[in-house]
């Protein structure tokens, strides 16, 4: 029921939120007013950060440098304090001496290989490896005491800065586990989407049931009150929606009702349902059978329901998700009713339970969780990608809209990350999505935009599919 273009548009949707809203961890400032130690402790606490990247630059696995992945190193590597003693260093850094011989200690240490082989490790590894290997180093010890101002106290001071950094970036809202439980929660509330538009029927239906029972028990009756035409409420679609045990399940468990929660609403969408030319039709026409009452209700979802504008207002004060999820939640109720009408008419029809799973397979149970991680992972890696083709172009990269990066950065992951999807099935989906979600052209920026930064990746051999 949930497929894989409703998970991209899902991880798409959070990613925005993810990196919008999340603290914004930085290196710390230069102290105020500074004396000599300050200014030591200082320069050292920066040129510690610096040498971690220079570690991850050094440590490689197979053909990858997985501590330049972790998110710690892509974030202090995207700092401008830290950019800026990047370019300082360009030709000589004081503590490149020791990048080697530590690179290999910590590549050869039980610390890095659980961290290869457990990912719970990344949000500790570098705390780990600052504390095991670069702040005891002989090496690193000799070559700080070169520093100029060079104190003790300062290089406890600017211990203490680093751990305190560690804490802050641990406490910020840095944290992939809690994206993508946000991800499996809007993915269940897909879900409880798909059970409440296969109950709309079913509760309209009873409401017609309820208010036809009134008018014969009212005073001034007429012939129609007395002996109203019943094929509304003996609809064979309903009967068999409000019979299912999956739906009955779902709607019990989760407790779900639009005619105990939503009254209102079934009154009004009733109305306009009754008031329709599709019900007199349907009403007039003699004919009474599972097709032609499948047919009446995949047209009032399409015309009539979905359409409205306070039905979509009241979707929206549920869930913030779900005005974007109708269009492909209503899709997959429309084909579980011709699912329903596939089983009953066809004795030897294959389909043995009408509703549909949550997953097709396990791989798309895996996808969005491994997209979202992906992307959030490597997220500067396929923004400076980006950056490279937008150079050559004369783009300033600052003028991008930001869902257009989300949008792009989310298509590379999906691209580097998962072999089996073809290139361009990848590409036509997010370009659907820019289409949808950012600007009018956003879609032809980007296409060619990420046409230039594949051709990049099959040149130097990043790419290989």
């Amino acid at each position: 029921m949930i497929n894989r273009v409703l998970i991209r548009i899902k991880v798409v949707q959070l990613l925005y939120s993810y990196f919008l809203v999340q603290n914004n961890f930085s290196v710390q400032s230069s102290p105020a007013a500074p004396t000599k130690e300050k200014r030591f402790a200082y320069s050292l606490y920066l040129d510690y950060l610096y040498l971690m990247i220079r570690i991850a630059d050094s440590v490689r696995k197979s053909d990858h440098y997985p501590l330049a992945d972790t998110r710690f190193i892509q974030r202090i590597s995207s700092d401008n304090i830290i950019r800026s003693i990047k370019n300082k260093y360009a030709v000589s850094f004081p503590l490149s001496p020791a990048v080697d011989g530590l690179a290999d200690a910590i590549a050869d240490s039980a610390v890095f290989k659980r961290f290869l082989t457990d990912p719970l490790a990344e949000p500790t590894i570098w705390s780990d490896i600052f504390r095991l290997f670069i702040y005891p180093s002989p090496v690193v010890g000799s070559l700080v005491e070169k520093y100029e101002n060079y104190s003790s106290r300062g290089v406890d001071r600017a211990k203490d800065m680093i751990e305190e950094t560690m804490r802050e970036f641990a406490s910020s809202q840095d944290n992939i586990s809690e994206g993508i439980a946000d991800l499996k929660v809007s993915l269940h509330k897909a879900r409880e989407l798909y059970f409440r538009l296969l109950l709309l029927p079913v509760e309209l239906t009873y409401q017609q049931e309820v208010d036809l029972e009134e008018r014969r028990c009212r005073y001034n009756r007429t012939e129609e009150d007395l002996n109203p035409n019943p094929k509304f409420i003996d609809n064979e679609l309903v009967k068999l929606l409000a019979a299912d045990e999956e739906i009955r399940s779902y709607v019990e468990n989760n407790k779900i009702s639009w005619l105990e929660q939503d009254r209102d609403m079934v009154r009004h969408l009733l109305r306009k349902i009754l008031a329709s030319p599709l019900y007199a039709e349907y009403m007039a026409d003699p004919t009474a059978d599972l097709h032609e009452d499948c047919e009446f209700w995949k047209k009032a979802l399409r015309h009539i329901i979905f359409t409205d504008p306070e039905f979509i207002d009241l979707l929206e004060s549920k869930s913030v998700f779900w005005n974007d999820d109708l269009d492909i939640i209503g899709e997959f109720v429309i084909k579980t009713f011709r699912r329903f009408e596939d089983k009953a008419s066809d004795p030897e029809c294959k389909i043995t339970e009408p509703v549909l799973p949550m997953y097709k397979d396990a791989e798309d149970a895996k996808f969005g969780p491994e997209l979202f991680e992906a992307t959030v992972k490597r997220s500067k890696i396929y923004r400076d990608y980006i950056n490279e083709v937008l150079n050559t172009q004369h783009w300033e990269s600052d003028r991008l809209a930001y869902m257009d990066v989300i949008i792009m950065i989310t298509a590379l992951a999906e691209i580097c990350t998962f072999p089996k999807i073809p290139v361009q099935a990848s590409l036509n989906e997010y370009i659907e999505i820019a289409k949808s979600y950012s600007s009018a052209k956003s879609g032809s920026f980007i296409n060619g935009l990420l046409a230039g930064v594949i051709a990049n990746l099959k040149e130097t051999g990043k790419l290989k599919k």
